[in-house]
């Protein structure tokens, strides 16, 4: 992999490198405020934007005549500094000494390097090594590393970022619709409890797609489109699966079936609500999750964009 500093891809490079983990994804909705008021001039169709009192650190975005609701969470993974040097965990990271974070307290920003610790009668912790302590509290995320070659992209918070970045990129054309800008996902959720809520009271809006980044396996390759999960840890409603798979296949869109055990999103929300969602979670794959370096395929990015267009559009 190499480095670029010019790239289709610029505005995903930015989005990586903010500062968002679960609970404090101020900077991230700040962010995408501001894109989108910077950008939504040239966009085909205007949206509704709602936020502020009442929807916590959350956006909406409304076109038109919604039928179908595409959740993307804004949140990232991370640590928390306890006492002293004690790291717990924001989400589900994957600890290796040597990874580089980034915190910023009351004294400044500084870099500090994740150390893991193995001990026989206290078993497994961890901590960071820094030139000085982090103020009780500070949250600590993995530091940027931005790679890219003609084929690949590599960096931290592909997950999610890269699943707002597809939601971006759909509202450049999409006529009927809303898009969620949800947070809290990787640390249990909470926020799509309500927003769900308010999206089917005031449009009636009962199915979902949801924008994220699942992973690459033995049955889920690179460059072979974005998955379509047929389920996780929860099971969707199979005919709502059966209608997406059947427009794809009508509009030639590049897909892979997933079917995995373990793993959830945003759709856990939907599926307990008390109203009537269908839910179905598309996305590119990627290596090395919940790591600093997530890697996903640009054919695959592109496929994502593709066949959410032809998804707003038909479902």
């Amino acid at each position: 992999m190499t480095k670029k500093q010019n790239s289709e891809y610029g505005l995903l490079k930015q989005m990586c490198a903010i500062h968002a983990p679960s609970g404090n994804e101020v900077a991230m909705k700040e962010f995408v405020l501001a894109y989108i008021k910077a950008n939504q001039t040239k966009w085909k169709h205007k949206p509704k934007i709602i936020h502020g009192k009442g929807f916590q650190d959350n956006i909406i975005l409304v076109f038109g005549k919604p039928r179908t609701a595409v959740f993307a969470h804004m949140d990232s993974i991370g640590f928390t500094v306890r006492y002293g040097k004690q790291l717990v965990k924001i989400g589900g990271p994957l600890t290796q000494t040597g990874f580089s974070l980034l915190g910023t307290d009351s004294k400044g920003t500084q870099e500090a390097e994740l150390i893991v610790r193995e001990d026989k009668k206290h078993g497994r912790s961890i901590e960071y090594k820094a030139q000085r302590d982090f103020e009780r509290g500070t949250e600590l995320v993995f530091k940027a590393d931005w790679r890219e070659d003609k084929e690949y992209i590599q960096c931290c918070y592909m997950d999610n970022r890269l699943g707002v970045y597809n939601a971006l990129k759909l509202a450049e054309t999409i006529k009927d619709g809303a898009i969620v800008f949800s947070t809290w996902e990787e640390h249990g959720g909470g926020s799509v409890s309500y927003l769900q809520k308010f999206l089917y009271d005031k449009y009636k809006i009962t199915q979902a797609l949801i924008s994220d980044i699942s992973w690459i396996s033995d049955g889920v390759h690179y460059a072979k489109g974005p998955v379509i999960s047929m389920r996780d840890s929860l099971i969707p409603r199979r005919s709502y699966i059966n209608r997406i798979i059947a427009i794809a296949n009508k509009n030639n869109c590049a897909y892979q079936l997933e079917i995995e055990g373990s793993g959830g999103s945003d759709a856990k929300e939907l599926q307990m609500a008390a109203n009537p969602w269908d839910w179905c979670f598309i996305g590119a794959a990627e290596e090395n999750v919940h790591t600093p370096d997530e890697k996903v395929h640009k054919k695959d990015v592109e496929g994502m964009i593709q066949l959410y267009k032809v998804l707003m559009k038909e479902l």
